[in-house]
């Protein structure tokens, strides 16, 4: 039997775990031992996502969160290694691109332990985003490279990847396999929403920290607001706090301001929107998942697929520019028959992997 630790800490890997933990219970010979590291750590943020998806309680919840890249990674790294000397496992197991992820990998590499990345090979080519410091390093320290996409597999070819001591796994996304599984369960969040709305989500630190970028993002959503469509804004707690040291007048006419949702209740937002606008990866493609068109507000994605195909566009964070790609996008008829994203059964994939390796 195969003893599998696995590391998780933000919302998107708690998505990502339910699903290949599933996929582990289903195949059988594989005890997963569940690791939260705490990095979100809210109720909105953390606990509902558990709750929901019927993910079972952790084994450890580190409560590591709130401090600086460097300080919280240095007490993950730390409390991860107990673990494992604890432990002892033969697979550590790692989603993403979070300091969790990081120091999953590092405190498993340095004991000698075999570290399997999930969501490996993406690559924004912005080394400025903790982010993409994130996923290289993890990746190159990784034995099992467990690729979402062709291009995720190309990418690692391209730096050398097929030289190293690792397997390289085009197993396709396992984002997919969750919209697939949960969709039924979607559900309205208890608020009155416009009957036609565009969804927007913002949180990412490039364009939260910076003021400037994040006034034009904000004076762009205003505009769109006024002349397009009602906007819905999920609003994460460092975005809150980012527009209020601007202070940012949070009554805009047709900007509807909500707290943080769960999965399912963000997955009826997607599905019932005109139109997404977002910073985040895991956005990008569950738009795509259900056939919504995206507009993101960052220069690059790891994602470029769908910016090949049309169904996303890169808008920077250029006022002017958000609001030509945005009106773009409501007009443009997408294709979304492309299967980018694997079979939706990337969770199994990972899963028979694991166990007969």
């Amino acid at each position: 039997m195969q003893k599998v630790v696995t590391i998780v800490g933000a919302r998107p890997q708690f998505v990502k775990a339910a699903v290949v933990s599933r996929a582990f219970e289903n195949i059988g010979d594989i005890q997963e031992i569940l690791v939260h590291t705490g990095q979100h750590y809210d109720d909105n943020m953390s606990k509902i996502f558990f709750d929901e998806m019927a993910i079972r309680k952790p084994d450890y919840n580190l409560n590591i969160n709130g401090l600086t890249h460097g300080a919280m990674t240095g007490q993950m790294l730390e409390h991860i290694e107990k673990i494992l000397l604890k432990e002892q496992p033969d697979i550590v197991l790692v989603y993403g691109d979070t300091d969790s992820t990081l120091a999953g990998a590092l405190a498993a590499c340095k004991l000698h332990i075999k570290v399997a990345h999930v969501e490996a090979g993406l690559r924004s080519e912005n080394m400025k985003m903790p982010e993409e410091i994130n996923r290289i390093l993890t990746d190159r320290v990784s034995n099992i490279l467990f690729c979402p996409t062709a291009t995720a597999v190309e990418n690692l070819h391209q730096e050398g990847f097929k030289h190293f001591n690792n397997n390289i796994v085009l197993c396709g996304d396992v984002m997919f396999d969750a919209i697939k599984y949960y969709l039924p369960q979607a559900r309205q969040p208890k608020i009155e929403l416009p009957n036609k709305y565009i969804l927007c989500t913002i949180h990412r630190a490039e364009n939260t920290d910076n003021q400037n970028i994040l006034s034009e993002i904000f004076e762009a959503l205003t505009k769109i607001a006024s002349s397009f469509s009602p906007i819905v804004i999920p609003l994460h707690p460092r975005t809150k706090a980012k527009l209020q040291q601007i202070n940012f007048n949070f009554s805009v006419p047709n900007i509807h301001f909500i707290n943080p949702v769960g999965y399912f209740e963000m997955l009826y937002l997607i599905n019932n929107s005109l139109l997404v606008m977002t910073d985040s990866g895991g956005l990008q493609k569950e738009s795509y998942f259900l056939e919504k068109k995206c507009v993101t507000l960052r220069h690059e994605t790891e994602w470029v697929e769908l910016v090949d195909c049309k169904c996303n566009i890169l808008a920077g964070t250029n006022k002017e520019n958000i609001v030509h790609c945005t009106k773009q996008q409501l007009s443009f008829i997408a294709d979304f028959s492309k299967q980018l994203y694997g079979d939706g059964f990337a969770g199994k994939h990972i899963a028979q992997y694991i166990k007969s390796n």
